[in-house]
């Protein structure tokens, strides 16, 4: 039976991972982490009888204490907490599933106890690739992709080691204003930012796919996953989101992986790779689709994009900058206190304004955040 622990198991990634614990019933959950939902925790508690676990304040972890005096479970609180839960020392598997920069003190410790890293936290690689992956390579620890896109080119790479790859094809669904250009998003609602066409994911994740940074995100992620350039990576339209990404070999050989819009597939294969497991739910029907177009993203309207892009080729601090910029400018839209377009404007700002570091440490990462978080704050 594999043991895992998951930083972030209130959270969309986190509670589709306990799904696929259930429904095979040979994963052990022996130690869960959240932000704040207590309530939630509370209840996967009583379900799946962690060892310890972690939220972030220590008043909820007190009054979680109190509402779980029955369990006779530990709980721990701030990043001290989230570190015992990703260094469990009976935990095989770390499930990164945080959201934010919060998660790369507890991934570099999980990695240095050893820790297979299924990982879900974008901003880990994101903001601190450069430390993360020769830190992997060190300690010998595997980083399997739970991201539905880097899973796919994951996936495609099975069987290929040693062949050179020319070109990764990383599909984007084009979000809810796919083919809608600048001036038709001046006075777009919060409500319809959250519509996704296809998936169905947390809100910060999911206004960042309406704007397209998260796929920017997922470039700079799939750079330091994978080991290849930035003109290496070509980002695709595909709305059907059937094709999940592609590598393209040097001969020319274009290998995909297909499959229904599921994150619990992803998620399951990092948790039992490298076998695969059958798995409940829809397959995929190509006579149902008829169809699947691809077209170019449109980085004119979607700047989103662009700025990542300018951000990955500066390198440096410049991608934590973009990246706390965004998570700063996502949240003030979801409060309503910014416009949609504003989101990509104060990305901008910030990258034009902030110091640059070119090869950071963990604690410059962290006071590049914060720098930017104050800028932000004394301007929006």
């Amino acid at each position: 039976m594999r043991k895992i622990a998951i930083l972030g198991s209130t959270g969309s990634i986190g509670t589709q991972t306990l799904s696929v614990a259930e429904e095979h019933g040979d994963l052990e959950i022996v130690a869960l982490a959240c932000g704040s939902n207590i309530k939630l925790m509370e209840e996967q508690m009583r379900r799946f009888k962690p060892k310890t676990v972690a939220v972030w304040k220590e008043e909820d972890a007190k009054a979680l204490r109190e509402n779980t005096r029955d369990l006779g479970i530990p709980v721990g609180s701030g990043m001290e907490g989230l570190i015992a839960v990703a260094t469990m020392e009976e935990a095989e598997v770390l499930v990164t599933a945080i959201v934010g920069m919060l998660g790369i003190r507890p991934t570099i410790a999980a990695i240095q106890a050893g820790k297979t890293i299924a990982l879900a936290n974008k901003e880990t690689l994101v903001t601190a690739g450069h430390l993360i992956m020769p830190l992997a390579e060190k300690n010998k620890v595997s980083i399997l992709p739970v991201d539905s896109e880097h899973s796919a080119i994951f996936q495609s790479l099975q069987g290929n080691e040693g062949n050179r790859i020319q070109k990764i094809l990383l599909t984007a669904s084009g979000g809810p204003f796919r083919g809608k250009k600048k001036e038709e998003l001046t006075d777009i609602r919060v409500e319809d930012a959250l519509k996704h066409p296809n998936w169905s994911m947390g809100r910060k994740i999911t206004i960042d796919s309406a704007t397209l940074v998260n796929k920017g995100l997922e470039v700079m992620e799939a750079r330091w996953l994978f080991g290849v350039e930035l003109e290496q990576i070509e980002v695709v339209v595909h709305p059907q989101s059937v094709i999940h990404s592609a590598v393209e070999y040097e001969d020319g050989a274009v290998i995909a992986q297909l499959g229904t819009p599921d994150m619990r597939l992803p998620i399951q294969y990092a948790l039992y790779y490298p076998k695969r497991r059958t798995l409940s739910g829809k397959r995929l029907d190509l006579f149902e689709i008829g169809n699947l177009t691809f077209e170019k993203p449109d980085m004119d309207t979607f700047q989103g994009l662009a700025l990542a892009l300018k951000a990955m080729k500066k390198g440096g601090n410049m991608t934590t900058i973009f990246n706390a910029a965004n998570e700063k400018a996502v949240a003030l839209f979801l409060e309503r206190k910014i416009r949609f377009l504003e989101i990509t404007e104060i990305i901008e700002a910030a990258m034009e304004t902030c110091r640059f570091v070119p090869c950071p440490n963990v604690d410059e990462i962290l006071a590049t955040e914060q720098e930017v978080y104050e800028f932000i704050g004394s301007r929006w």
